[in-house]
């Protein structure tokens, strides 16, 4: 994979940091930008330039184009589970298997077929035009309409990810405010007294050629008027890793000050 830059980095002043004690054995990268100063600190910088499946993370601009194309109509668009569409897996978390899905339980839960529905009823022609405007990884849809982002030809590097998490916080996509807004407040994770945490994981296993899957967690933390956008991902070996993406992220804003402890 071709290692790649993002316009949010290539402005900034970047600092290179190495913060592999939070990562321990787990390859990674992470790279969170400081939007009052313009600061990046990234760790892994060669990673943090190359693309992969984003996986789950999707759901983001999948949602925005849902609703920018009236596919959805808001929170509380519902889509009914259909099990000789997408026939239930034994590794299926219990929450994918319910009766129907909202887009409020449906991104929180990172429920699949109810994102690959929205996908095949915006189609790749509207699919692709969106991704062109957003400027989102290599804009490549190619390995069906529902798997482009999951097993498909889909990539996207954690900078990038980066830049579009910035220019989505700003609605600098060119989508109705409100679509905007809907998804704000679908990726809050948690809120206290002093920060909110908004975040997305995706988890990708491509095979073939990519033998580790893909751990992602990308988001921002706003204290304040104050906001920082990150992006990480790791390799994930085994199923315990997927933990990994919180803890990591978690063990790191906290070293720099941006949330407490819990």
């Amino acid at each position: 994979m071709l290692p790649d830059r993002s316009a949010a980095v290539e402005t900034a002043q970047v600092v290179e940091a190495d913060l592999s004690r939070f990562f321990g054995e787990i390859q990674g990268t992470f790279v969170i930008l400081d939007q009052q100063t313009g600061r990046v600190l990234r760790h892994n910088a060669r990673r943090a330039q190359t693309r992969f499946l984003p996986a789950s993370t999707f759901k983001i601009p999948n949602t925005l184009i849902a609703l920018e194309t009236g596919v959805a109509t808001g929170p509380d668009f519902t889509l009914r589970w259909d099990s000789t569409i997408a026939p239930k897996q034994e590794w299926w978390p219990a929450a994918w298997s319910e009766d129907s899905h909202s887009l409020q339980t449906a991104l929180p839960n990172s429920v699949v077929w109810f994102y690959q529905e929205l996908a095949r009823r915006i189609g790749p022609d509207r699919m692709t035009r969106y991704l062109d405007r957003f400027g989102y990884g290599n804009g490549d849809i190619g390995g069906g309409i529902d798997r482009f982002w999951l097993t498909g030809a889909l990539r996207i590097s954690a900078e990038e990810q980066l830049e579009f998490l910035r220019r989505f916080y700003f609605g600098q996509l060119e989508v109705d405010p409100r679509s905007t807004q809907i998804v704000r407040e679908l990726l809050l994770l948690e809120e206290t007294r002093t920060y909110r945490l908004s975040g997305k994981t995706g988890w990708a296993d491509p095979g073939g050629a990519e033998p580790e899957s893909i751990g992602w967690l990308i988001g921002y933390v706003e204290r304040g008027a104050d906001v920082h956008f990150f992006a990480m991902n790791i390799d994930i070996r085994e199923n315990r890793d997927a933990a990994a993406r919180m803890t990591i992220t978690k063990e790191i804003l906290q070293a720099l000050g941006l949330i407490e402890e819990s």
